[in-house]
């Protein structure tokens, strides 16, 4: 490790010591625009030719698979926008306000489907340098802040070529590109080889909620332990819980809950990075107590009709009056968490949902929740369900710290081998 220099980086491969020099990405690279594609070629069949999207890009830089859009290749378009293996694309529009997905970098795999290039991502080419360093350069997080100053837009974020062109940064040696490349190569190769373990174990406890709860019009689960062969009754979500109605008139409880689908009960702050809720309003808000559960009515990729988790945090908090908060008995609370973790429950909502719902929210009245129907086993079988999938949530669990560590290790090592 070498002294900090304004020239060199922190950490560097032995053998080398040369300043870095200082240019603008202009003058080393070239960036394209893409094709816009007929959306009357989109199509919902699955194909060998695929147009992507700034979706496809992870925040952080990387290919993230399962977006873009099938396309019809009876359609005719230019030959250079279809992107070849390897390819090093950047986004150019994001939807998220704070602008946390523009401007990242993603590589085209090698994996048989025919990429084409859309007019939202920028291909860089003609790059004088090594690739894989120009990667991870453009995943850094001093270019990403330059990203995000010089953004335009409200609801949608854009960038523009000759904006993302003007970066100013250092570069080292061709030979010392090359190392650093092959380095961070290999390490998002870890991280990409446990998110693949990670997704594949996720998709693994998907396919035993599916299976371990009846549907509606069944008696039984399809998948069961030997030991049971009653059949299963149902039962009312207002006969096995009760509405919380306790608000913090007292002003006793200063910490805000949020329901997320995919982090589930986490501290507001801790969730957004700052308080959303007015400390004025809080005397309206409802009490959790550990162990409630929490219907959250806001639509989103993750939950369609909304989530309902619950606080598992060990200390009560407060929510907004939007959320409906319920306690349970009779039931073990596990059984019940994995039931909501599911998708049999949200055909309930669908059609006892309000319609003139807001364009973000479900709207459906208490008492029709109260209505909606349980599927309900003995407390033995229940817990035996919920032991089982504690046991692969906790497999889950360790691999999501496992890829947080390594995710970390590389912020840490983009911040010290750049200038």
């Amino acid at each position: 490790m070498k002294k900090l220099e304004k020239s060199v980086p922190v950490i560097r491969f032995k053998g080398f010591s040369e300043a870095w020099e200082q240019r603008k990405l202009n003058d080393i690279v070239k960036l394209e625009n893409g094709y816009a594609f007929k959306s009357t070629y989109f199509s919902d069949v699955p194909s060998k030719t695929i147009v992507l999207t700034p979706g496809n890009v992870r925040i952080g830089g990387g290919f993230k698979n399962g977006k873009g859009r099938y396309y019809n290749e009876i359609s005719e378009f230019p030959h250079k926008f279809i992107f070849q293996p390897e390819d090093i694309f950047v986004t150019l529009t994001d939807l998220t306000p704070s602008a946390q997905m523009l401007g990242y970098p993603a590589v085209v795999p090698n994996d048989g489907i025919k990429y084409l290039h859309n007019q939202r991502l920028g291909k860089l080419t003609d790059f004088k340098g090594d690739k894989f360093f120009l990667f991870q350069l453009l995943s850094t997080n001093k270019y990403h802040k330059y990203i995000a100053a010089t953004a335009i837009g409200t609801t949608v974020k854009h960038s523009s070529i000759q904006k993302i062109l003007q970066y100013d940064t250092s570069f080292p040696s061709f030979e010392e590109q090359k190392n650093i490349g092959i380095f961070f190569k290999q390490l998002d190769h870890t991280i990409a080889l446990h998110q693949r373990k990670l997704d594949t174990l996720k998709l693994i406890k998907k396919g035993f909620l599916q299976q371990m709860f009846p549907n509606s019009e069944e008696k039984v689960p399809r998948l069961r332990f030997a030991d049971f062969d009653r059949e299963w009754e149902q039962c009312k979500l207002g006969e096995i819980s009760d509405k919380v109605i306790e608000k913090n008139k007292e002003s006793i409880y200063f910490e805000t809950l949020t329901n997320s689908a995919e982090y589930g009960i986490i501290s507001q702050r801790e969730f957004f990075n700052k308080d959303i809720s007015n400390e004025k309003n809080l005397n309206g808000y409802y009490i959790v107590r550990e162990n409630d559960f929490v219907y959250n009515p806001r639509i989103s990729n993750y939950a369609p009709v909304g989530p309902i988790k619950r606080n598992k945090l060990g200390r009560i908090g407060i929510v907004s009056p939007l959320y409906y908060v319920f306690r349970t008995f009779n039931t073990n609370q596990s059984f019940l968490e994995y039931y909501f973790d599911g998708t049999v429950w949200h055909n309930f909502m669908l059609l006892n949902g309000d319609s003139g719902a807001r364009a973000d929210r479900f709207a459906i009245k208490d008492l029709v929740l109260k209505e909606m129907p349980i599927p309900y086993s003995t407390l033995h079988e229940q817990e035996k369900i919920s032991s089982f999938l504690d046991e692969i949530t906790i497999i889950i669990n360790l691999h999501q710290n496992k890829l947080k560590k390594l995710s970390s290790l590389k912020k840490a090592y983009l911040q010290n081998m750049f200038i």
